[in-house]
């Protein structure tokens, strides 16, 4: 709902920004065909769209990272040419991206006043940088560790150093792309504090989510792009999620998540975890349990509960110091992802741009990666065999690129989490570890994901899914295992696993 700052700030006359009929075109793809944006003073103004709609490169465009085809570009009612980032940052526009854009061995205070540090001389006035640093975090309400390398710092703790960084240089306008995909929900709501106590100071934020429950909480207004264009802006309140669903994604999806199929009564064990333990960042405890063929295992907990370490140490990543394992009734011995692999088990890491995929390389490339043997005669690789195989898994899994040879970081979250996929689906693996698998991709390929996992099932593979989206986990699991301190403290079965039990558990307030 909009506050009383936009609405003054909305009869003042001209939005703080307008952005009308961009157009960026990018080889073989436009990117934005005629966008059309605004945001007022004091307002929260959120972009929604698939993955590959155009919602980053419009912000780039408005931070100065890309130039646009055409269009035309306001501030304050006044037109302006961007042409750098520098010139966005003087005309009191902030960027802060998804991945921060913080130098991890400076502190805080270096890092808050980077590019407008004050000097003595050359050097840097560490005392009145601090006391600048100081006096934004400050005005912010906020306490950040000053000296501290911002390598160690939170993923929140990161965020408003970003934010303080924004200030400093006196930023207007606050673009966030995906703030709260790696906060908890207590982060999360701090930032949302955060944010109102500045739009009431007529701070504006252009805000990307593709949380689509948490835009009530915090958006004013809502404008969804589709294929790069601009297809509708409403106020959130007159926005139900059904509707901006449809909008995103140019059709009803008639339910979040797909039915899944039955596992049948005689379904043999694909995948047998006896007593292992393992010790890497939060010790695996004897964790023990079972994932039979068509079947979904869901691994629920609070971030920082385990849950990865578990998948990492059945996958080889972290090597486990006792137990067992069992795939397909015979016993592996994990001593690499190598020898995991080998046994037809397949990780889906839970960052897929730095542990899944090689982004400097093509479709083609990743996508025979982890089977490169399979192409190698005679001491070359067959690009002809690789780029056969790898267009039939384009096919397959309707990855939305211009040919096998597009670098994969070209493409979108939802097509990246595919070619992820892909690189598993020909070495033809039994068990594959789903860690996070629809993070920070858009409601659409979410549901494609979610396709593409019951076409596992129904092929005889087993899942084990790792996700801080509860009702995903709720809405995509035969069975869900509760982890808190490494161990498994409690199984549900689908029809009785509900948030109230799994939160219970997971906090520690029930066994």
């Amino acid at each position: 709902m909009a506050d009383a700052a936009v609405v003054a700030a909305a009869a003042a006359g001209a939005p703080l920004l307008r952005m009308r009929d961009i157009v960026k075109t990018f080889p073989g793809v436009r990117a934005l065909d005629g966008v059309s944006f605004d945001v007022n003073a004091g307002e929260v103004h959120a972009l929604v769209g698939e993955n590959g709609a155009g919602k980053s490169t419009l912000m780039k465009i408005l931070a100065g990272a890309q130039p646009a085809d055409s269009g035309e570009i306001d501030i304050d009612g006044k037109p302006v040419v961007i042409d750098g980032p520098k010139t966005a940052e003087r005309l009191g526009i902030g960027m802060i991206y998804q991945e921060f854009n913080l130098v991890p061995d400076l502190g805080v205070i270096e890092n808050i006043v980077l590019g407008v540090e004050p000097r003595r001389g050359l050097f840097l006035d560490k005392p009145a940088a601090a006391v600048q640093a100081a006096k934004v975090l400050g005005e912010l309400g906020i306490a950040l560790p000053l000296d501290r390398p911002a390598r160690r710092l939170s993923v929140a703790e990161q965020q408003l150093t970003e934010i303080a960084k924004c200030l400093v240089r006196k930023a207007r306008l606050i673009v966030m792309d995906e703030p709260t995909a790696a906060l908890t929900d207590r982060e999360t709501d701090a930032l949302f504090t955060l944010i109102r106590k500045l739009r009431a100071q007529n701070v504006a934020f252009a805000y990307i989510s593709h949380r689509l429950e948490e835009l009530p909480r915090i958006a004013d207004r809502v404008t969804v792009l589709r294929d790069g264009k601009t297809v509708e802006t409403r106020p959130i309140a007159a926005m139900p999620q059904d509707d901006l669903i449809r909008l995103m994604v140019g059709r009803s999806l008639e339910a979040h998540f797909p039915e899944l199929p039955p596992v049948p009564a005689d379904a043999p064990v694909m995948l047998d975890v006896r007593g292992v333990s393992a010790a890497s960042g939060v010790h695996v405890n004897d964790v023990a349990f079972q994932v039979h063929a068509g079947e979904i295992v869901g691994l629920a907990g609070l971030v920082g509960a385990g849950r990865t370490e578990i998948v990492r140490a059945i996958a080889g990543a972290d090597i486990p110091t006792k137990g067992e394992i069992a795939v397909g009734g015979e016993r592996v011995v994990v001593r690499s992802p190598r020898t995991a692999i080998r046994a037809g088990i397949a990780q889906n890491t839970e960052d897929r741009k730095s542990q899944g995929l090689v982004r400097g390389k093509t479709v083609r490339e990743n996508t025979t990666l982890a089977h490169l043997g399979q192409f190698v005669h005679r001491l070359f690789v067959d690009k002809r065999a690789e780029t056969k195989v790898t267009n039939t898994e384009i096919a397959e899994l309707r990855i939305r690129t211009p040919s096998a040879e597009q670098t994969v970081r070209n493409l979108s979250g939802g097509n990246q989490q595919k070619a992820v996929l892909a690189k598993w689906l020909i070495g033809h693996a039994r068990v594959f570890l789903f860690d996070e698998p629809t993070r920070g991709i858009d409601v659409g390929a979410k549901f494609e994901i979610y396709t593409l996992m019951v076409e596992l099932l129904r092929n005889g593979a087993a899942i084990v899914m790792v996700s801080s989206d509860l009702p995903e986990v709720l809405g995509m699991s035969h069975r869900v295992l509760v982890v808190r301190g490494g161990r498994i403290r409690a199984e549900f079965a689908r029809a009785d696993a509900t948030p109230d039990k799994v939160i219970a558990v997971a906090t520690g307030v029930a066994a």
